[in-house]
């Protein structure tokens, strides 16, 4: 069980701004403990379970955070964009000031899943291809599937920059220009460029599941949620791993 902290620690580890600030806030009688009004920066609270409230604002202690968010189409997965607005620009701003990090990336123009946390050894595992953790991307192409194409990317296909083929793991065939195709690397603009090489184009891109866990139903898109322990499991890595 882990120790107890100082409410002001806390407040510092979540994302909620310096350690003075924290303590002002708590001053200032913004900080709510289990729905209790806190009143010492410096009590020591314990962590599990807590509750905390933040200038009206409810909020999860999370040691670690570890986040499912379903990404809209005309955002970037990055701090310093180019030519469209951060998916960062959505969070709340307590998880962007904890250091918060997309777990692999997808295009600006891609929606769909994707992971992100502050815990490096987490993404550094989701994002190895030896955990062997496939991703499963809904391709909408600009032209009908051929059986040909489809057994082409189960093969394998050369891509321009590396002579080592890359292979989808497992292709599902929906319409004839819908297919869902599932793969374990994650290189530059993998699926389009996996496409583009057996003669076809992707006209939308949606990532629907990270190992066993699928993008839920009911999280719109430009909406975030903590992943738990059980969410963790459905990754193919847990707490323990990371």
């Amino acid at each position: 069980m882990a120790k107890p902290l100082s409410l002001e620690k806390i407040l510092f580890s979540q994302g909620f701004g310096t350690r003075r600030y924290c303590s002002d806030l708590v001053y200032a009688e913004l900080v709510k403990v289990n729905g209790i009004l806190a009143e010492d920066p410096d009590e020591r609270i314990p962590t599990e379970n807590l509750q905390l409230e933040v200038d009206g604002e409810s909020w999860e202690f999370h040691e670690k955070a570890y986040v499912a968010f379903h990404k809209p189409v005309g955002y970037e997965c990055s701090h310093k964009t180019s030519h469209h607005p951060s998916i960062y620009g959505l969070l709340p701003q307590p998880l962007v000031e904890r250091g918060i990090q997309c777990v692999g990336r997808l295009d600006h123009d891609t929606t769909g899943l994707i992971l992100m946390s502050d815990d490096g050894q987490f993404i550094h595992r989701m994002t190895t291809p030896k955990k062997n953790i496939g991703k499963v991307y809904q391709i909408t192409t600009a032209d009908d599937l051929t059986e040909g194409q489809i057994q082409h990317l189960l093969k394998g296909v050369v891509l321009d920059d590396d002579p080592k083929p890359c292979f989808a793991k497992a292709c599902v065939q929906r319409s004839s220009r819908v297919l869902e195709m599932t793969i374990v690397e994650g290189r530059y603009h993998q699926v389009k460029r996996m496409m583009a090489a057996v003669g076809n184009h992707v006209a939308q891109l949606h990532r629907l599941s990270i190992g066993e866990y699928h993008l839920p139903a009911d999280l719109a898109e430009g909406e975030w949620r903590w992943l738990y322990p059980d969410d963790l499991k459905q990754l193919s890595v847990s707490l323990a791993d990371s």
